[in-house]
């Protein structure tokens, strides 16, 4: 492909957060780059010298295998989400331990849980805690918070 030195196609690059998701606005993003890129190759080609059919065969059997992907990723994070909430659930009743905001281990028993956008949230002796707080499952001893002399 020949592109003269006053004409150029400039791209951004799209960031991911580390989330472990991939967003619809980042995906459809990196399709219309991926469609432009290929109607501008197409656009700038030399006529006499038109680009190899497979290869364009090829980036497109690529992008949809990228796309795929995609899919099972997002599918692995809905399953993920579901294992969590399910976990969650079953640990009504049980005792656990986490430590709270300021580093002192806590232990109670969980009497629910609530599920938010940033996955299921316990309810411990009326306290929330993120399940990704608990440090233990099971039949641990209470712990007293340490007494101020």
């Amino acid at each position: 492909m020949s592109v003269g030195s006053t004409e150029a196609v400039t791209y951004g690059v799209t960031g991911h957060a580390s989330t472990g998701s991939t967003t619809s606005t980042a995906t459809s993003a990196d399709k219309n780059m991926f469609l432009e890129l290929m109607v501008t190759q197409m656009k700038y080609q030399d006529p006499m010298n038109p680009t190899d059919s497979s290869q364009m065969l090829a980036q497109t059997a690529q992008f949809t295998s990228l796309e795929k992907l995609e899919a099972i990723s997002d599918q692995n994070a809905m399953l993920i989400s579901t294992q969590l909430a399910f976990g969650a659930t079953s640990m009504i009743g049980q005792t656990v331990r986490w430590y709270d905001k300021d580093g002192v281990e806590q232990s109670g028993t969980v009497q629910g849980t609530t599920y938010m956008g940033t996955g299921p949230v316990l309810s411990v002796d009326g306290q929330q805690v993120a399940i990704t707080d608990v440090v233990s499952v099971g039949d641990a001893p209470t712990i007293k918070p340490p007494t101020t002399a």
